[in-house]
C-alpha cells in the first residue's frame, strides 16, 4: 500500500512538473471572469473581504451554504435555483477560496472559518438560521454550531468532515482519496505545489469527487484551477491543509442544533464513514444516504438533495429570536 502510495505521488509530481510553473493571477482578473451581478463584497471586522451571494425569497426563512476545500461559492448554485423560491439563500466563499481576499500574514483555520461565518451573517441579519456545509465547509459548520447554538435553527452536513471510523478501530477504506489530496499530505509535495501549476491534478481529481465525469466541464476545471491561482493562495491553503488533527468524538457529541447528516456512498474524499459516524454522534441527527452519489451531492443529484434539505426544514420548530 505504502509503495503505491509512494507511486502516485510521484506520477502526480511529475505531471506537475512537467506542466510547468503557474503564476498568480489578479484578483480583478478573477472578479471580472468568476462574479456576477448577485455578488457582494463585504469587509469584516478581522479584516477579511468577503464574496458573498444573498439570493432567493428576500422575506425568507435564511439558509446559509459552505463549502468545501479548494472549491467555492459556485458548487452551491443547483441548491440555491431550487430553493430560492422559499428560502432566503446565503452563499459565501472561506477564507483562501474563491474570491474572498485575506489580510497579509491571515492563516487558515476552522475558528477563522468559524468567525467569518460569524461576523457575515451578523452583518446581514440572519439569525435564527440554517446553516449547510460540504466537507472542509461541513466541519465549519458543526464547530459554528458548538460555539453559537443559540443563533441556528438547523444544521445541515453533506459528506462533512468529522470523526474517522478507523481512528476508533474500524478499517480504513479501501480506495484512497484523490492524488491532489495525497500530494498535499506529503512535505515534498506541499513545497513543490507552491510553484507548480495545479491543472494536471485538478481534473482527475475532480472526476473521482464527482463520480459523473460528464459534470467536470472544462470551465468547472477552469475555475478550481484559476481560484487556486490568487495571490498568496497555495501557500495558504497548503498550510492550512496541516491544520488540526481529526476532530474529536466528545466535541461532536455536543452539537445541539437539530441535524441532517448527507453522505454519498461512492465518496472518495471523505469516506461514507465518516458521515455516519457524524450521525451516531450528533443527538437526534438524521442521515440520508445516497447510493451513486460522490463527495458533491448537492451537484450531482440536485434535485434529490435539495429536496431532502427543503423536507429537513419544513419539519424544524418554528424559528426563535436568535441571540446576541
Amino acid at each position: 500500500m505504502k509503495l503505491k502510495s509512494l507511486a502516485v505521488l510521484a506520477a502526480a509530481l511529475v505531471a506537475a512538473t512537467l506542466a510547468g510553473c503557474a503564476r498568480d493571477i489578479p484578483y480583478e482578473t478573477l472578479k471580472a471572469k468568476y462574479a456576477n451581478p448577485t455578488s457582494r463584497f463585504v469587509t469584516l471586522e478581522n479584516g477579511v473581504s468577503v464574496h458573498y451571494r444573498d439570493q432567493g425569497r428576500p422575506d425568507g426563512p435564511p439558509v446559509v451554504l459552505v463549502h468545501g476545500f479548494a472549491a467555492n461559492l459556485d458548487t452551491w448554485e443547483p441548491w440555491v435555483s431550487r430553493l430560492g423560491d422559499t428560502y432566503r439563500v446565503v452563499s459565501l466563499d472561506l477564507p483562501a477560496h474563491g474570491l474572498t481576499v485575506t489580510p497579509a500574514g491571515y492563516q487558515m483555520s476552522t475558528q477563522g472559518q468559524v468567525e467569518v461565518i460569524d461576523q457575515l451573517t451578523r452583518k446581514l441579519g440572519l439569525a435564527p438560521f440554517v446553516l449547510a456545509g460540504n466537507s472542509m465547509g461541513g466541519g465549519a459548520s458543526w464547530n459554528y454550531a458548538l460555539a453559537h447554538p443559540d443563533r441556528l435553527r438547523g444544521l445541515v452536513l453533506v459528506a462533512s468532515v468529522g470523526p474517522r471510523p478507523e481512528a476508533e478501530g474500524a478499517a480504513p477504506p479501501r480506495e484512497g482519496p484523490p492524488a491532489i489530496f495525497r500530494v498535499m499530505g506529503n512535505p515534498v509535495g506541499r513545497a513543490a505545489l507552491r510553484s507548480l501549476n495545479p491543472r494536471p491534478l485538478a481534473e482527475p481529481g475532480l472526476k473521482r469527487a464527482y463520480v459523473d465525469e460528464s459534470l467536470v466541464t472544462p470551465a468547472l476545471v477552469d475555475r478550481y484551477v484559476d481560484l487556486a491561482l490568487a495571490p498568496g493562495r497555495r501557500e495558504m491553503i497548503l498550510a492550512g491543509r496541516q491544520g488540526p488533527p481529526s476532530a474529536s468524538p466528545d466535541a461532536v457529541k455536543g452539537v445541539a442544533t437539530p441535524t441532517l447528516v448527507i453522505l454519498g456512498e461512492k465518496d472518495v474524499v471523505v469516506p461514507p464513514g465518516v458521515g455516519r459516524r457524524l450521525a451516531e454522534l450528533i443527538p437526534g441527527a438524521r442521515l440520508i444516504a445516497y447510493p451513486d452519489a460522490g463527495h458533491v451531492p448537492m451537484e450531482q443529484i440536485p434535485d434529490q438533495s435539495a429536496q431532502d434539505v427543503r423536507t429537513f426544514i419544513e419539519s424544524l420548530p418554528a424559528a426563535k429570536t436568535a441571540g446576541k
